[in-house]
């Protein structure tokens, strides 16, 4: 259900989806994969959905039809999404939450390969953190827990030490899968899916409240 206002959360840490949670990327995604699926004489809606949050390798083995690489396939898409950043902006809340936090309190775990993560953060305006996980971190990709178990161990942090802010399933099962608190955004899955998850709307609902003696973040929901 959506988390209550005035509702706090404490942790050490904030682990950051990319796409779709600090960064919304749904105009390039669309005019790229939306090109390629026209190509092949497939509908983009018919796997939209399903690919948010996952590596582009592991969506691309699914819906290739037969003949094609999916490696190949997947090369071709990610030099499109390097070039085509256009109308890449922070997700609403995003630049505000980000600038309020310890430098070293936070990490982005992203599906994405590392450079289309540099260049889709830098488009919308927001910084990389120190600690950045992405799709050459490991070798099973969301749902898979490991990209936010990666994240962990290089923070030095117990599951129960982070939150993990996702806006897709996949993301959301990786995160409960590596033991960490999860919060959903309803900016690419409607919030009436999203009754079985603590969501809120956007990162507008999230405020740095206090830094604690322990070092613990207390945030406040409003």
């Amino acid at each position: 259900m959506q988390i209550a206002p005035g509702t706090l959360i404490t942790a050490r840490a904030l682990l950051f989806d990319m796409d779709g949670t600090l960064v919304d990327s749904t105009a390039a995604v669309e005019r790229i994969w939306g090109r390629w699926a026209r190509r092949h004489g497939l509908s983009f809606e018919q796997f939209a959905h399903g690919m948010h949050g996952r590596r582009a390798i592991d969506t691309m083995r699914e819906i290739a039809p037969p003949g094609l690489d999916p490696e190949q396939e997947v090369r071709q898409i990610d030099d499109d999404e390097l070039n085509e950043t256009e109308g890449i902006v922070p997700v609403r809340g995003a630049a505000e939450l980000i600038a309020s936090l310890p430098p070293a309190s936070w990490a982005l775990v992203t599906s994405a390969r590392p450079a289309l993560a540099l260049a889709r953060m830098s488009a919308a305006g927001l910084p990389m953190p120190g600690i950045v996980v992405t799709s050459r971190d490991v070798t099973q990709g969301k749902p898979h827990p490991a990209c936010f178990q990666r994240a962990l161990e290089r923070l030095g942090l117990a599951p129960g030490d982070a939150v993990v802010f996702e806006d897709a399933a996949a993301g959301l099962a990786a995160g409960r899968a590596a033991g960490c608190r999860t919060v959903a955004l309803a900016t690419t899955t409607p919030s009436t899916r999203l009754d079985h998850e603590d969501w809120l709307h956007d990162l507008t609902g999230v405020v740095l409240d206090d830094v604690l003696a322990n070092g613990m973040l207390q945030l406040r929901i409003r």
